[in-house]
């Protein structure tokens, strides 16, 4: 297994389906910077996305080639144990990664493809073209009461890797890197590699933000969850004496704003000025989802990080990054 911590080199100049999962932005977002790296070594590219994440990185590249690809979509429960909510939705979920492994054989074909990359998209493999699939979550941490079954969840995750060309870990290979167990705790697949940490903001300009926040809430995730979490943090800090800026997590053509007393309430930031407001920020409060993780650790900002009810994957990094 190769150890490197780059995204590798790929060969002659490849047309390039780039899928990332539709859970929240975070698989987009990471997605930015590899997007950067492929283009500049002179691949095309083709977005295949769906919901928020298509817009998202419709913003960060209205120039290149979009397809509208429906991934396996997951709907949280309102309460603390997601498990029985993701059970209830496996044979859903089953019959979604075999339609968009169906349909990906008719997209190569329409498209031209000649190499894919899914990011947690369990269905995009095939024999016809080179296939790589990027994750950070090799191994599924499991509720305390079920983790007699972690070794079982790591063996099916790594049967879908296991149809993949190559698996791209966005971690550092060293010390446990940011995702710790996650990545580092199994054997890797035979065909896995570390690609270091992969923000969207390593390859974002700097700018001066106007007007500067004392607080920055980040709401992310999927709903209903989402809502739940800005309905939270909106009671909390509301009429309070600090300046607070809450970023919805909806990405979209205008930027939507609302003012409530000393809140205000944007749809959405283009990473720039969302990089501008974390950076001044005197406070920072987000999802402890894995992508977040990253842009922090490239910001070098700290942040008081909530996982989503039930989740364990960010109970986890909420844990060992607190």
């Amino acid at each position: 297994m190769q150890q490197q911590n780059s995204i590798p080199q790929i060969e002659g100049k490849q047309r390039i389906l780039i899928a990332p999962l539709n859970w929240g932005l975070g698989h987009a977002t990471r997605c930015i910077p590899v997007i950067k790296k492929l283009l500049s070594q002179g691949h095309q590219i083709i977005i295949a996305a769906d919901g928020y994440p298509l817009q998202l990185l419709k913003q960060e590249f209205a120039q290149l080639e979009f397809v509208e690809f429906r991934s396996f979509s997951v709907r949280y429960s309102t309460g603390s144990f997601q498990i029985g909510k993701l059970l209830l939705s496996l044979p859903k979920i089953l019959f979604d990664i075999w339609r968009e492994h169906r349909q990906l054989q008719i997209y190569i074909k329409q498209y031209k493809i000649s190499y894919v990359i899914s990011d947690n998209r369990f269905g995009l493999w095939t024999r016809l073209v080179p296939c790589v699939y990027i994750t950070h979550q090799l191994m599924v941490k499991m509720p305390k009461r079920l983790k007699i079954f972690e070794g079982l969840g790591w063996l099916i995750h790594r049967f879908f890797i296991n149809r993949y060309t190559a698996c791209w870990i966005p971690d550092e290979a060293e010390n446990g890197g940011l995702s710790g167990d996650l990545a580092h705790k199994y054997p890797l697949p035979k065909q896995a590699r570390f690609i270091g940490c992969q923000s969207r903001f390593s390859c974002t300009p700097d700018i001066v933000p106007t007007p500067t926040f004392h607080t920055v809430v980040v709401v992310s995730g999927p709903e209903p969850q989402r809502s739940l979490f800005e309905k939270e943090w909106i009671e909390k800090l509301l009429g309070k004496e600090q300046t607070v800026l809450i970023i919805q997590g909806f990405p979209q053509q205008e930027v939507n704003t609302k003012q409530l007393a000393n809140i205000t309430l944007v749809s959405h930031l283009p990473c720039p000025e969302l990089k501008a407001q974390l950076l001044t920020a005197k406070e920072i409060i987000c999802r402890s989802g894995y992508s977040s993780i990253m842009d922090l650790h490239v910001l070098n900002k700290r942040a008081t990080l909530i996982p989503t009810p039930g989740q364990t994957e960010q109970e986890y990094l909420a844990e060992i990054h607190a």
